[in-house]
C-alpha cells in the first residue's frame, strides 16, 4: 500500500486491520457452527481459552514492555478479558441454537456499540461515519435474510444469547483498544485471555460435571484459539492508529464471511438479496475508509 495514499486516508490502515479480523472470524465462526452442536459450549470455550494463551504466552513474555503497563492499563486488560468470555460464550451458544439468519445481524450489531464507546472516550463520530456503520450492519443483515427459519421456541432463546454476544464484543475491542494505546497490544491481549480463560474457568466450577469429554476435541479448539487470539490482536493493534474504532468496525463483516463459507463449502443457498448486502457492506468499509 502507498505511504502516500496511507498519509492521505489514514484510516484505511485500521480498515485493512478490521477486514483481515473479520477473515479470521469468519472462518472462526464456520468452524463454531460446524462443531458447537455437537459439544459442550462452556468446556469447548474453555479450552479455546486456554490454547489461545499458551499459544501467545511466549511472544508475549518476550516482547517486552511490561514496564508500560500502570495499574489502569492492566485493569482494562481484564476488563476487556471478562467481557471477551461472556460475548464468546454467548456467541457460541447462539451458534449452537440458530437459525444463523436470526443470529448473524445481532451479533454483527456491535459496530454501533463500539462507537457509542469511542465517543463516550471523547472521540468524534459525524453523520457520514454513522452512515458507513449502519450500511455494514443493514448489509450482514440482508446477508443472513436468506437462512431458513427455526423453531419459534428457540428463537427467543437465539435474540438473548446473540444480544450477550453483542455487548460482550462491543466492550471487548473498547477496553482493548484503550489499554493498547499506552502498552504493547500483545501484552494486553495475552493479559485479557488470561482473564477469560479464568472467568470460563470458574464458570464451570460454579457448574460443576466433568469436561473430560471435550479434549477429544483438542485439534478443533486448536483452530479456533489461534484464529480467535490472531483476530482479537488485529483489532487490538488497531488501537495505536488514526480512527481505531474503525477497526471493530468492519470486523463485524464475519457473519457475512461465515455465510460466504457456507454458500461454497455447506452448499447452503444465496439469494439475490444477500448479495446485495454483500455490497452493502463493502460499501459501508469504503465510506469509512475516506472520512
Amino acid at each position: 500500500m502507498s505511504p502516500a495514499l496511507i498519509a492521505d486516508f489514514p484510516s484505511l490502515i485500521t480498515i485493512g486491520l478490521g477486514l483481515s479480523a473479520a477473515l479470521l472470524w469468519g472462518v472462526h465462526d464456520y468452524c463454531v457452527r460446524v462443531f458447537a452442536s455437537q459439544a459442550d459450549a462452556l468446556a469447548l470455550l474453555l479450552l479455546v481459552c486456554a490454547v489461545g494463551a499458551v499459544i501467545m504466552a511466549p511472544p508475549a513474555l518476550l516482547s517486552g514492555g511490561w514496564d508500560q503497563f500502570t495499574a489502569l492499563t492492566f485493569s482494562f486488560s481484564l476488563i476487556s478479558g471478562v467481557f471477551y468470555a461472556v460475548g464468546a460464550y454467548g456467541l457460541y451458544r447462539a451458534f449452537a441454537i440458530g437459525p444463523v439468519r436470526l443470529v448473524a445481524p445481532i451479533c454483527g450489531a456491535y459496530p454501533f456499540l463500539s462507537v457509542a464507546f469511542h465517543m463516550l472516550r471523547g472521540g468524534a463520530a459525524g453523520p457520514i461515519v454513522w452512515l458507513g456503520v449502519l450500511a455494514i450492519v443493514g448489509g450482514i443483515a440482508l446477508v443472513t435474510r436468506g437462512e431458513q427459519e427455526d423453531a419459534a421456541a428457540h428463537r427467543v432463546q437465539a435474540v438473548l444469547w446473540s444480544l450477550v454476544a453483542t455487548v460482550g464484543f462491543a466492550f471487548t475491542f473498547g477496553f482493548s483498544q484503550w489499554a493498547a494505546q499506552t502498552a504493547p497490544e500483545i501484552g494486553v491481549i495475552w493479559s485479557a485471555r488470561l482473564m477469560a480463560g479464568v472467568s470460563v474457568g470458574l464458570a464451570v466450577m460454579m457448574r460443576g460435571g466433568s469436561i473430560a469429554p471435550i479434549f477429544t476435541m483438542w485439534r478443533t479448539a486448536l483452530l479456533l484459539g489461534v484464529l480467535d487470539t490472531a483476530a482479537l490482536m488485529l483489532v487490538a493493534h488497531a488501537g495505536a492508529f488514526p480512527h481505531a474504532e474503525y477497526a471493530p468496525v468492519t470486523a463485524s463483516m464475519f457473519g457475512i464471511v461465515t455465510i460466504l463459507l457456507a454458500w461454497r463449502f455447506l452448499k447452503e443457498p444465496m439469494r439475490p438479496l444477500q448479495w446485495l448486502g454483500v455490497l452493502a457492506a463493502f460499501a459501508g468499509t469504503a465510506v469509512l475508509s475516506f472520512v
